[in-house]
């Protein structure tokens, strides 16, 4: 029952602020009854007609497939397919040229290397960083291009069939293929043995000083090893043998790493994007990789390169 004079039904006025409060109590705080500012209701209104106005003309609600089209007509996406078709018929004469030209005499072009170059640097940061790094620089199991270390060759022609073709790729007839064998999983070679054609390679490649296991190391690489990576071991390139003589290791030169090559094989694989890319951009991936530092450039390819990568320093 309500006290006498006390009217329950008039809204209780905050003292200090004069403004109605809302009838509830929270130990002891009320909420005040302010309106909100005209301004700030306006702006709210104006943001609700521009809300229904941008999904009425523009891709806004999604449907099972795609989105409402809008009634203009227009979408991000539509825009970029539209420019991008506007730059590859501004470059289509380039690429064309490139595609149709020998490679190995694009070094008498100046004009088409470059763009081959900035076009292949462009095509590795989409398709190659993923294994090869940034800078090209590989890692663990994933090759340098930027050394003169190459399992099939560096020449221009010869990163171009590889790249075409890929390495280790069973379901392609003309893909790089060579297949070490497993000596000690297959039990090709004892673990004794297995052990001293370890310390064999890691003397030719003058991480060690020779030893009696190295010396007798060397008989057993003569007997299983010499015929791929030849009788001093420096590789070789129709077969994809590395040079086991010199410092650059795919997997690393420590005792345990080339004991697990030894024992276990290697065989990574290196998609081919003849599938996958046009033949122009393996050419210009080609060509940017050779021109890295490490690519078996003719004379004439060198000024090319030197220029090229002038300008890559002075870009901003």
């Amino acid at each position: 029952m309500a006290e006498p004079g006390n009217d329950s039904t008039k809204p209780h006025i905050d003292e200090v602020t004069g403004t109605p409060t809302k009838g509830h109590e929270w130990d002891g705080i009320v909420e005040l009854d302010t309106p909100l500012p005209r301004w700030w209701l306006w702006t709210f209104y104006a943001c609700i007609a521009f809300a229904i106005g941008y999904v009425i003309a523009y891709p806004a609600i999604p449907m099972l497939n795609s989105a409402s089209k809008g009634l203009l007509g227009w979408s991000s996406r539509g825009d970029l397919t539209a420019e991008m078709g506007r730059e590859q018929a501004r470059m289509a004469p380039v690429v064309q040229a490139i595609a149709s030209a020998d490679i190995e005499k694009l070094a008498g072009q100046p004009k088409l290397m470059r763009a081959a170059i900035e076009g292949g640097r462009a095509a590795f940061r989409v398709n190659c960083v993923q294994c090869h790094g940034s800078g090209a620089a590989g890692a663990k199991g994933y090759p340098n291009l930027n050394d003169d270390d190459w399992l099939w060759g560096g020449d221009l022609k010869t990163i171009e069939k590889t790249l075409t073709d890929g390495i280790r790729n069973p379901d392609h007839d003309a893909t790089r293929m060579s297949l070490m064998p497993a000596f000690g999983k297959d039990q090709l070679l004892a673990a004794p043995a297995v052990d001293d054609v370890v310390a064999y390679v890691r003397t030719i490649s003058r991480q060690q000083p020779a030893d009696a296991a190295s010396r007798r190391g060397a008989t057993v690489f003569a007997d299983n090893c010499a015929v791929c990576h030849g009788a001093q071991g420096k590789g070789n390139r129709d077969l994809g043998a590395p040079n086991l003589t010199d410092g650059i290791w795919l997997y690393g030169g420590d005792t345990d790493a080339i004991h697990q090559t030894v024992w276990n094989s290697r065989r990574g694989v290196m998609p081919r994007w003849g599938d996958k890319l046009s033949p122009a951009t393996i050419r210009m991936l080609a060509v940017y990789v050779h021109s890295l530092g490490g690519g078996e450039a003719s004379p004439a390819l060198a000024p090319v390169i030197a220029a090229t990568k002038e300008e890559a320093n002075v870009r901003p």
